[in-house]
């Protein structure tokens, strides 16, 4: 479902009020992507223990054969709010770093992957400066977050899970947030209610497009 680059670095400034940054830490683009079709509403389905590694090695292909270069890929635990079944939804899904990209060079290799694994759409994320007239999208990492924590803060908040539709979390507890530019202050007030110190968080400003 989804869910996220050398253009820029955009990055918000640290501080008291603000949210850490690492402009070295933005790759050329960023693609959030799966092989999953089925709307998966059990926490304990077995397919979210998946490593999607044969999924990992082919994407890396594509990434390849399109003239760019994959960098890391994480695997993610997503929850999702679906407002058709009025309750949450899982999935395992995987972030690839690709370098040697542009933005229609992004574009074409995330609608390879749509096509190809048959998915709705798949995220791309490129950072930008924050005062780019392209910038539309804040991506938020934040460690001490686990899938579960997600699910019920999502359960718990109407406007964010209407809003936000939901997020991703690391195997390790990292959170993956990507959101419009213009939900930050609910994505903010919504990370920090998963107990988030919002001085260790990262923000990245960038370009967000679901590409089908």
């Amino acid at each position: 479902m989804v869910s996220v680059l050398t253009l820029g670095g955009g990055v918000a400034g640290a501080g008291s009020a603000q949210a850490s940054t690492a402009r070295e830490g933005c790759p050329a683009g960023e693609i959030f992507a799966t092989d999953n079709t089925a709307v998966i509403t059990d926490p304990a389905d077995p397919r979210l223990r998946t490593r999607l590694t044969r999924f990992d090695h082919e994407v890396r292909k594509i990434i390849r054969a399109n003239g760019a270069r994959p960098g890391a890929s994480k695997v993610l635990d997503g929850v999702f709010w679906s407002g058709d079944l009025k309750k949450a939804t899982y999935e395992r899904s995987r972030e690839f770093d690709v370098s040697k990209v542009g933005r229609d060079g992004l574009h074409h290799i995330a609608g390879v992957i749509a096509k190809q694994y048959h998915q709705e759409s798949v995220l791309t994320f490129r950072c930008l400066p924050r005062t780019s007239p392209e910038t539309d999208a804040v991506e938020i990492q934040a460690p001490g977050v686990s899938a579960t924590r997600l699910h019920d803060a999502l359960i718990a908040n109407p406007e964010a899970r209407d809003k936000l539709g939901g997020g991703s979390v690391t195997l390790d507890g990292h959170l993956i947030l990507v959101a419009p530019l213009a939900d930050l202050p609910l994505a903010r007030k919504f990370t920090k209610a998963l107990g988030v110190d919002w001085n260790r968080a990262e923000v990245r400003y960038g370009d967000e497009e679901f590409v089908s």
